[in-house]
C-alpha cells in the first residue's frame, strides 16, 4: 500500500506596512519635493518625515498626485520630484503613464502604495485586488523602463535608491498591508494652509515668486 504524498503548504508572506515603507525612504531625502495623495498616508507621511513638511504638498484630488509632481518634474528639472501615488489613485489616471514613457522627465520617482483597496472611503477593492491587474507592467507596456514591484523592505529600500539616482522616470509599486498605522501623529493643518507652506518652501528655495502679494487700486 502506498503512502499518499502530503502537499507542502507555504506561508503567504506578509505585507509591507506602508509607514514602514516611508520611515525607509524619509532619510533618503534632502532638497526633493514631495506630492502625496489623500488618506491615511498623509499623516503617515507627516509622522514618518519631519523634516519633509514644508516640502510635501498633500494632494487632496484623487488621481492628480503624480500628474501634479510630473508638472513640478518639467517646471523645476534640476530638482528630484518624489510622487507619493496610490493604487486606487493612479488606476484613476493611467494615462500619466503614457505621458511620462513620451515625455520621459529625468528627476521624478513615483512610489505607488498599492494596498488593494480604497482605503479612505472603507475600504471597497481596487482593480488590483483581484490579481490581475498589475500597476508595474502597465507602466512597462506604457513605455517605462524602470517600473518595478516592491513586496519586502530590502527590495523597496534598493529600489527608491536606484529611483533617486536615476535618469529618466521611475515607478516603483509597493505592495503593502491594507492596514495603517493609528498611533502616530495627525497632520495639524488644512489643505489652505499646506498649499500655502508648500510654495513658500518653493520660493525661498528656488528663490523666485510664485504667489506675490496682492494689488489694491
Amino acid at each position: 500500500m502506498s503512502a499518499t504524498a502530503t502537499p507542502e503548504t507555504t506561508a503567504t508572506p506578509e505585507k509591507m506596512k506602508r509607514f514602514d515603507c516611508m520611515r525607509v525612504l524619509a532619510p533618503m531625502l534632502k532638497s526633493e519635493l514631495v506630492i502625496l495623495s489623500l488618506g491615511a498616508s498623509v499623516d503617515e507621511w507627516y509622522t514618518a518625515a519631519p523634516h519633509m513638511r514644508e516640502a510635501s504638498l498633500f494632494q487632496q484630488q484623487l488621481g492628480c498626485v503624480t500628474p501634479q509632481a510630473f508638472g513640478l518634474a518639467v517646471g523645476l528639472p534640476h530638482r528630484r520630484i518624489v510622487s507619493l501615488d496610490t493604487d486606487g489613485g493612479m488606476m484613476f489616471n493611467l494615462g500619466i503613464l503614457a505621458t511620462l514613457a513620451n515625455e520621459r522627465p529625468r528627476n521624478l520617482l513615483v512610489v505607488v502604495w498599492d494596498n488593494e483597496c480604497y482605503q479612505s472611503i472603507g475600504g471597497p477593492p481596487t482593480h488590483t485586488a483581484g490579481g490581475r491587474v498589475d500597476i508595474a507592467k502597465i507602466a512597462a507596456g506604457a513605455g517605462i523602463e524602470e517600473a518595478h514591484t516592491a513586496r519586502t523592505l530590502d527590495d523597496f529600500e534598493a529600489l527608491c535608491r536606484r529611483g533617486l539616482a536615476a535618469d529618466g522616470p521611475f515607478v516603483i509599486v509597493a505592495k503593502v498591508d491594507r492596514d495603517s498605522r493609528r498611533d502616530i501623529r495627525r497632520k495639524h493643518s488644512d489643505g489652505r494652509e499646506d498649499k500655502y507652506i508648500f510654495v513658500r518652501h518653493v520660493e525661498a528655495t528656488e528663490g523666485i515668486v510664485i504667489m506675490g502679494p496682492s494689488e489694491h487700486n
